[in-house]
């Protein structure tokens, strides 16, 4: 679990205790994407930074967590995470400066929750 979850989970009621770590990631992923989305939806600079910010934030937890050797996923699937973690810190600049959509940051998050719905119910 990335630093981010696990900074999350702390903070979250008693039920947390009942959670597996891909509900957890998956959760934040929705949230993050919800606001993406919201915020586009809205037109509002000021929210579009904040989710993004957000968004990016979660982005540099992941990138931590795939970087530590100590991480027990294959080294395959940690370099494709830290790459997406890269484009992911490059595009959010772009929406910031350039005013780019959010599309290809929601659409990976979506992948991403994806992935872990089904990794979910495989367990």
């Amino acid at each position: 679990m990335n630093a981010y979850a696990r900074s999350q989970m702390a903070y979250s009621n008693h039920t947390a205790a009942t959670r597996t770590e891909q509900s957890i990631e998956y959760e934040l992923f929705a949230k993050m994407t919800s606001a993406l989305v919201q915020s586009s939806k809205s037109g509002k600079f000021e929210a579009i930074a904040k989710a993004v910010h957000d968004n990016r934030r979660l982005w540099l937890a992941l990138a931590a967590d795939v970087s530590d050797n100590a991480n027990n996923l294959p080294v395959e699937l940690r370099a494709q995470i830290f790459y997406l973690a890269e484009f992911t810190q490059h595009h959010s600049s772009k929406v910031l400066t350039e005013k780019v959509p959010v599309d290809p940051l929601v659409e990976i998050n979506r992948s991403i929750m994806s992935g872990l719905f089904a990794q979910r119910g495989a367990a």
